[in-house]
């Protein structure tokens, strides 16, 4: 006699089908543009159009100083080396969090890890403040700013932004939440760190085709945090919150939050270049 299937283990199944899947799928895209970048000249790096699309959308919330970014074979990433970090974090902890089947799950996490995460945004904003004190030669300043820096107080900034925006969205998407924190140990976080500090590692290895992926993955940092800024307050305004049982009933509001995304980051980055005539730095800051 056959044993009847629970329809929760099925269901977990499914899911567990599902993000493997989705695992794979991101993996492919990875080969495949790394491949594509192997067979592609160097040199025509510069007109590349997702880095050309990424140069314009990061125009809109990142300053793209030169001295201040990285480089693949002497082309500016999108980004520069903090945002990069920063961009690159938030679009690890979405991904880790997907991938984890972490989407009905809406609470902050426990105390000492908030309180962890904040700190990670205060060393960031530390840095950032040493590093605009060398605009200005007669201000104090603790230490030499390097890239390298920028990139990792960035990453767990970005990582601190993902695991709070996260479980906001998701609150905000799903009629049903089982109310759990986003993360709920100290090992799961260490997990999440060191899954940073292994992009981190990868970006300082300075490998052309691993810097054109993870510029690219920090781009796509930016449209998801921007989109699930609006998303939230979209459907909070509209009162349409907690309305989403499926997946698929998510697609309209995602699709018109990422729509407005584009336009806005588009409207920045057109009134940056009529005001300064450029999306790389600014007037007399190189």
């Amino acid at each position: 006699m056959l044993k009847p299937t629970s329809p929760f283990s099925m269901s977990l199944k499914d899911a567990f089908q599902r993000r493997r899947a989705v695992a794979l799928g991101v993996v492919l895209l990875v080969l495949v543009a790394m491949g594509w970048f192997a067979v592609t000249d160097s040199t025509h790096l510069a007109h590349e159009p997702l880095l050309t699309g990424g140069d314009y959308l990061g125009a809109a919330i990142c300053h793209r100083i030169t001295s201040h970014s990285l480089m693949i074979n002497g082309r500016q990433f999108p980004l520069c080396a903090r945002c990069t970090g920063m961009y690159l974090g938030v679009a690890l902890a979405f991904g880790a969090l997907l991938l984890a089947g972490r989407t009905r799950r809406t609470d902050l996490p426990p105390l000492p890890i908030l309180l962890t995460l904040v700190g990670f945004i205060g060393i960031m904003g530390l840095d950032g403040l040493n590093s605009y004190s060398h605009f200005f030669p007669n201000f104090p300043h603790v230490y030499e700013p390097q890239n390298w820096l920028r990139l990792v107080t960035g990453v767990g900034a970005g990582l601190a932004m993902g695991l709070l925006i996260f479980p906001a969205l998701m609150q905000t998407l799903w009629r049903e939440v089982n109310g759990r924190p986003i993360i709920e140990s100290a090992r799961e976080l260490l997990g999440m760190v060191l899954l940073a500090g292994m992009a981190v590692l990868l970006v300082l290895s300075n490998q052309p085709t691993l810097l054109y992926v993870l510029a690219l993955v920090s781009v796509a940092g930016v449209l998801l945090i921007v989109t699930s800024i609006n998303a939230v307050l979209l459907l909070m305004l509209f009162k349409r919150d907690g309305f989403a049982v499926r997946w698929q009933e998510t697609a309209v509001p995602l699709l018109v939050s990422f729509g407005l995304t584009i336009i806005e980051l588009g409207t920045i980055t057109l009134l940056r270049f009529n005001f300064t005539g450029t999306i790389t730095g600014f007037p007399g800051l190189s």
